[in-house]
């Protein structure tokens, strides 16, 4: 399994509360948050991969591009999604982190097609795309780069907090 977000890693906040991990996969962020202390919710469509975590936290099994938000009104004090874009859910994210809670997103960003996969644009975010879908919140750090190294790849990062009521 690879090892959990560097990005995760460096941003979640000390005190554990309710997390959740969308489109969490085999769980590679899930399990670090769990073993924090976080109170874990996963949710991914592969059944498969979700499987061995489900002593580990609560798993949402749902294909969450062509159902109903399995999350409507609930809110957590970290949402953390990696590798993952669906443009119809900002808004649901954003409903998804409590005030004065954390969003943590890293995902590919253009120019990915020009050396791999995701190649599609509906799924590579466009230059500072993460910074408008948090524009209202408070921005910790941001990121908008080509990573060189054995896995190379362009990526948008942001960790933000949502304002407090």
């Amino acid at each position: 399994m690879s090892p959990p977000s560097a990005w995760l890693q460096r941003f979640a906040p000390n005190a554990p509360g309710r997390a959740l991990d969308l489109a969490c996969g085999s769980g590679r962020n899930l399990l670090w948050l769990a073993a924090a202390g976080w109170q874990v919710t996963g949710v991914d469509r592969d059944s498969a991969a979700t499987a061995p975590l489900r002593s580990h936290a609560e798993i949402i099994d749902a294909d969450i591009e062509n159902v109903a938000w399995p999350l409507a009104g609930r809110e957590f004090e970290l949402v953390v999604v990696c590798n993952y874009l669906w443009r119809p859910l900002f808004d649901d994210i954003r409903a998804a982190v409590k005030p004065g809670g954390w969003l943590i997103w890293e995902t590919f960003a253009d120019g990915q097609q020009s050396i791999g996969r995701p190649s599609r644009p509906e799924f590579l975010l466009q230059r500072g795309e993460l910074l408008r879908v948090c524009a209202a919140w408070h921005i910790v750090a941001f990121e908008d780069l080509f990573e060189a190294g054995v896995n190379p790849r362009y990526v948008q990062r942001v960790a933000a907090r949502r304002p407090p009521l």
